[in-house]
């Protein structure tokens, strides 16, 4: 799609604090694909909304120090920065306490968010942003834009309905699931099928997404590309945590796709990042390529 020039990306819903044991990262599932897709060189907005608070600040410098624009990221007086709890069990597998109402919950759009996603390449989105009329409203008025529409599936109960799910699908071009999600919504929408393959194909026929990828923790993910299906079977690293890792991966995928990168070399490179990413602490670690290369080379 870009190949000749610096591949524009944004990014629409949560910035937050993710809160382990009273230590603070900062994090939400389009921030993290964001700064990962920034991190291997893309242009990148993120449009969100915090509290005029001192974690609002703390989030703007943060992303400032990082790289992004943080123009799109607004401030509210009457909603505070969102905060979320993470609880890690024995496998280092991450469960959430989602404070709501949050500031990122009540995102109204400026002239410049709505022109920065004018002017991109690709729009990325997830469902938690929808759980609130007003940041729904708003997605709903930027995927009327040209842009290739990434959509991230994460399904945080009670957070989503298969109504809205199947809006969000239905916008998007790239659909991005782990396995359970997958499966999930392809029963609710009465798939008579039972694996994945079948499953991402079952999406595809009745939603307008040509790519579907499908991400299963330690055993890789899945890639279905141009009518043709492709595997990575995973790499092993000692796990720290798994927070962020599938948004790392995705932030990889669509930044190695969307630049040109041949589909099985983009899913390998982004299965090791988000190996790379779930053996370090957070959602963000700074990951070099050359780390990424090794472990592809290493299996």
């Amino acid at each position: 799609m870009n190949n000749d020039k610096k591949l524009k990306a944004v990014a629409f819903g949560e910035v937050l604090w993710d809160i382990f044991d009273n230590i603070k990262k900062i994090g939400g599932a389009p921030l993290n694909v964001a700064l990962r897709m920034k991190a291997l060189g893309a242009d990148v907005n993120m449009i969100s909304c915090v509290g005029n608070d001192s974690d609002g600040e703390a989030i703007i410098n943060e992303v400032k120090k990082l790289g992004l624009n943080t123009e799109t990221i607004l401030k509210s007086d009457n909603f505070p920065t969102g905060l979320v709890n993470v609880i890690l069990d024995e496998s280092k597998s991450a469960t959430y306490e989602i404070l709501y109402p949050s500031a990122w919950d009540k995102i109204i759009l400026n002239d410049t968010a709505i022109e920065s996603v004018q002017n991109a390449d690709v729009l990325i989105y997830g469902s938690l942003v929808c759980r609130d009329e007003v940041s729904r409203q708003a997605l709903e008025e930027l995927l009327h834009t040209d842009a290739y529409k990434v959509f991230d599936v994460n399904l945080r109960k009670p957070h989503y309905t298969y109504e809205i799910l199947k809006q969000l699908m239905d916008a998007a071009n790239f659909i991005k699931f782990n396995d359970e999600e997958l499966m999930e919504i392809s029963a609710a929408f009465d798939s008579p099928y039972t694996t994945l393959e079948e499953n991402m194909n079952f999406i595809c026929s009745f939603t307008n997404a040509t790519a579907i990828c499908v991400t299963r923790g330690k055993d890789g993910a899945l890639l279905l590309w141009d009518k043709h299906l492709y595997e990575n079977t995973g790499y092993v690293v000692k796990v720290e945590d798994t927070v962020g890792a599938g948004d790392s991966f995705l932030g990889a995928l669509v930044t190695s796709l969307l630049t040109g990168k041949e589909p099985q070399q983009a899913l390998n490179f982004a299965c090791a990042t988000g190996a790379l990413v779930a053996g370090s602490s957070g959602a963000n670690p700074e990951i070099l390529l050359s780390r990424i290369d090794d472990l592809i080379n290493q299996n």
